[in-house]
């Protein structure tokens, strides 16, 4: 029962506090209506704001809160960047426009292998593009859309791991097996 009483006597003093009028910083509807009669009553030819109407320049005895610029601003984006736009999808379009090899242009499917030199140190194997032009990869070389790389060279393949990135990020690695094209299969 105390804290009921308490918590009312709290209120109650809150509301008298609140409401003192004697510690009144911010303008009144009067003041205010008084100073939009003042801008209203201003000649043009000056700076303007909205409706084509004089604006005054910012008063320097405080003005009771009320503030007119004569700057007109604009926003100029120019070499800023989109802060509407993903930070993220930008690292990933930076990345893309990195220089890339001419074998990183293509998706695995629409390169073809032609021959295998394998049995050596250093395997290597002849690979061709769609429009007839051959390059010779070996392991560790980039391959492919989607930053693919030689693991391995066979004698009759060439083992490529490539890694997909789905919409949330999240990396997925998948290795594919290149097959060396065979001239009595016709293609």
């Amino acid at each position: 029962m105390r804290w009921k009483i308490f918590g009312g006597v709290l209120a109650a003093l809150a509301l008298v506090v609140g409401c003192d009028k004697s510690n009144q910083s911010a303008p009144s509807v009067k003041d205010y209506e008084q100073k939009r009669a003042e801008l209203l009553k201003r000649p043009a030819g000056g700076p303007t704001g909205v409706a084509g109407r004089a604006i005054k320049p910012a008063a320097k005895d405080g003005g009771a809160g009320l503030v007119a610029s004569n700057a007109s601003y604009s926003y100029d984006p120019t070499g800023k960047r989109d802060p509407f736009r993903s930070f993220i999808a930008e690292q990933q379009q930076a990345r893309a426009k990195e220089e890339r090899g001419p074998l990183e242009q293509f998706d695995l499917s629409q390169l073809t292998v032609v021959a295998v030199v394998w049995g050596t140190e250093r395997p290597r194997a002849l690979v061709q593009d769609p429009s007839g032009r051959d390059y010779v990869v070996q392991e560790g070389t980039p391959i492919g859309k989607n930053t693919g790389t030689v693991l391995r060279i066979h004698d009759t393949s060439v083992l490529v791991r490539e890694t997909y990135v789905d919409y949330l990020g999240a990396q997925t690695t998948k290795e594919i097996e290149m097959r060396v094209k065979n001239a009595t299969q016709g293609g």
